[in-house]
């Protein structure tokens, strides 16, 4: 049998978050020969090719490499699991690597660094911020644990975990005729001046919502930053039409005042979600950080939105993730 070792399986691992070898061997401090060597002798143990490397169209792995980088991935992240059970005993250690949707990630990301870090010392959180896409395309390619995502037009292949009830609110300013109203029916905003919020799966969620009443918004702007839409509503420049979030003040970046309201009926119930890709198993590290993030924002959202706070997909947490 043809001996493989867990260097090659680790540099092989970290190829698809890469477009040429030589971007490649310089993030894994090793010579680009060395790493062209090393996916050689890969390639002759397993019997076909794993990439195509072309200094004009640099690099691109091929279906079989694709899933043999997969593979490779898990292998070294049981291992390093491995050496760290091995070491810890009792107390978790070791890095959990966290996405965050950027639109609530300065609502929820401070409670998780100010306080899981003084539960459990030993783990330390790499946080990255950003889209849907990015941070689906970021744990494909397991340079992510788990991301926190809106529970709304989620690819097949991943498990979740709800961690807190949202629904989308009305931002409005305090002269505006409808802020004394406790809740605002969709009907009453259509022909006002709409900030919208431009961010997947924001945008089509507004829009459908609208549509789903025979109503068509009235755009005023499109900007792609909420603390923006909370400024221009702070204006009076019209109003917006944002989720729910945790530790949220109703206030301007400009320290101006908003009025915040849930719409009646209720549109885009839904839940903040930690997803995995369904064929990997979360570490005990990303795991505690789950059940912590649940137990300082699972009790946020309206009482009659909030569903128990488990699994999304109805099994317990002991049935769904083996613990390693």
């Amino acid at each position: 049998m043809t001996k493989v070792s867990l260097r090659q399986l680790e540099l092989f691992a970290a190829l698809p978050n890469f477009t040429t070898l030589s971007a490649a061997a310089a993030h894994l401090h090793i010579s680009e020969s060395a790493l062209s060597q090393a996916v050689t002798d890969l390639e002759k143990a397993v019997g076909e090719q794993l990439c195509v490397r072309r200094k004009a169209r640099g690099l691109t792995l091929t279906p079989t490499g694709q899933q043999f980088a997969k593979h490779a991935r898990q292998i070294v992240a049981d291992t390093q699991e491995l050496v760290l059970g091995a070491r810890r005993g009792q107390e978790l250690r070791g890095p959990v690597k966290l996405g965050c949707y950027s639109s609530f990630a300065t609502n929820v990301v401070p409670e998780l660094l100010d306080g899981f870090p003084r539960r459990h010392p030993g783990v330390h959180i790499e946080i990255m911020v950003g889209t849907n896409e990015e941070l689906l395309s970021a744990l494909e390619a397991g340079r992510l644990d788990v991301a926190l995502v809106y529970n709304v037009s989620l690819p097949v292949g991943y498990r979740r975990r709800n961690i807190y009830a949202t629904e989308l609110e009305v931002h409005l300013h305090p002269s505006h005729p409808l802020a004394a109203a406790s809740a605002v029916d969709l009907a009453d905003l259509a022909s006002e001046p709409y900030i919208q919020y431009d961010a997947t799966p924001g945008t089509v969620n507004v829009t459908d919502a609208f549509t789903a009443r025979g109503l068509e918004p009235r755009i005023e702007t499109r900007v792609s930053q909420i603390g923006l839409v909370e400024a221009l509503v702070g204006r009076g420049v019209g109003y917006g039409l944002l989720m729910s979030r945790p530790n949220t003040l109703p206030m301007s970046t400009e320290g101006r005042q908003v009025v915040i309201r849930p719409l009646d009926p209720p549109v885009t119930v839904s839940h903040v979600v930690g997803i995995w890709p369904e064929d990997m198993n979360l570490t005990p590290r990303a795991l505690a950080l789950l059940d912590f993030a649940v137990e300082k924002l699972g009790g946020y959202g309206r009482a009659d939105l909030v569903s128990n706070p488990a699994w999304a997909d109805g099994t317990s947490a002991s049935a769904a993730i083996p613990y390693s």
